[in-house]
């Protein structure tokens, strides 16, 4: 009971602030902001992040808790490929109002430059698992092809992606990301199929 309380309390202190970052923009937003809009203590924050910076590495964490909300909504019916389309769409279309591309582009720079973990290559992530889940039912189905493991193909659709994202930050959202994503990403994920 303790850890899903940890979890909680993580993530409450995750939610508030990437909702202050987008809403006062990441420079603006404080601590103190953060702590009061998760209703948490100052001991709780800074048992789970050494400050604000620490942060822009739990987007991965908000997509995740959209993926676990989700999950119950992928019926046996969707084909492999409209599951992981909606799954796209969905989460882009999230991104899109909740985390302005100048937070997005902070997150992955941050990747790049980090020198610990990478937690978009958590492999441990509920997406990765989701994703690995959804290519080995698309194979066992024969809509996806068997020449190469589920791993893999989560992985190219995970390189897919964070194609079409990087884009997006590098042209300022000067587009809608899940509908450039809607007409890309078929296009994309074409020679997986079986």
């Amino acid at each position: 009971m303790a850890r899903k309380n940890n979890r909680n309390t993580r993530g409450k202190i995750v939610s508030a602030a990437w909702k202050l970052f987008y809403e006062q923009g990441y420079d603006e937003t404080t601590v103190d902001e953060i702590i009061a809009a998760s209703h948490t203590s100052k001991g709780s924050f800074y048992h789970y992040f050494s400050g604000k910076d620490a942060l822009l590495s739990s987007l991965s964490t908000l997509f995740d808790d959209k993926y676990e909300q989700l999950i119950p909504t992928l019926t046996g019916e969707m084909g492999s490929f409209d599951k992981l389309i909606y799954l796209n769409h969905e989460l882009f279309t999230m991104i899109e109002s909740t985390v302005s591309v100048e937070l997005m582009a902070r997150m992955y720079a941050a990747q790049l430059t980090t020198q610990g973990e990478k937690h978009l290559l958590d492999r441990k992530r509920i997406y990765y698992k989701l994703l690995r889940q959804i290519a080995a039912e698309g194979q066992e189905r024969g809509e996806i092809t068997r020449e190469m493991s589920a791993g893999e193909v989560a992985r190219i659709y995970t390189l897919c992606e964070r194609a079409l994202i990087y884009d997006w930050c590098i042209r300022d959202g000067s587009y809608s990301l899940a509908v450039e994503s809607e007409r890309l990403l078929p296009l994309m994920l074409a020679k997986l199929k079986a």
